[in-house]
């Protein structure tokens, strides 16, 4: 399966409110590198996976409003634990509804997945991987 990854970033701070997080439990911030991942089982006609810059403007688009955010004050996330791995769901949901709708380019109904993830640390990431079909 041929595979193409785009990158960008966003700093965020957040407070997980239960004591399975220990000191996490306090409002604090982290910065996020995150990588999309589309899959696909043959090239298009251009050979490509995907459009590499439409992607690149679609995950900046969906990163820009949690960018330098307090998470827990934002509606959709009310009472909702901001985990890493609930982030990368969140994150996936909006590349999979742009792969979708066509914001991704013509040839993206083509692609067979996409996973995101999220490196916290150089040691510590969480993904979200899920079918497009």
């Amino acid at each position: 399966m041929y595979c193409v990854e785009v990158r960008d970033r966003i700093m965020i701070a957040h407070s997980l409110p239960d004591p399975f997080f220990g000191p996490a439990q306090g409002l604090h911030g982290a910065t996020f590198v995150v990588d999309v991942a589309f899959f696909r089982e043959s090239l298009t006609t251009k050979n490509v996976v995907v459009d590499i810059g439409a992607a690149l403007d679609v995950l900046k688009q969906t990163l820009k409003p949690l960018a330098y955010q307090n998470l827990d004050t934002l509606p959709e996330f009310a009472g909702k634990l901001t985990t890493t791995e609930f982030l990368a769901k969140h994150i996936f949901d909006a590349m999979a509804a742009a792969a979708r709708s066509g914001a991704l380019g013509e040839d993206a109904d083509g692609l067979a997945k996409i996973r995101v993830t999220l490196h916290e640390t150089d040691l510590a990431r969480a993904s979200y991987e899920g079918g497009l079909r």
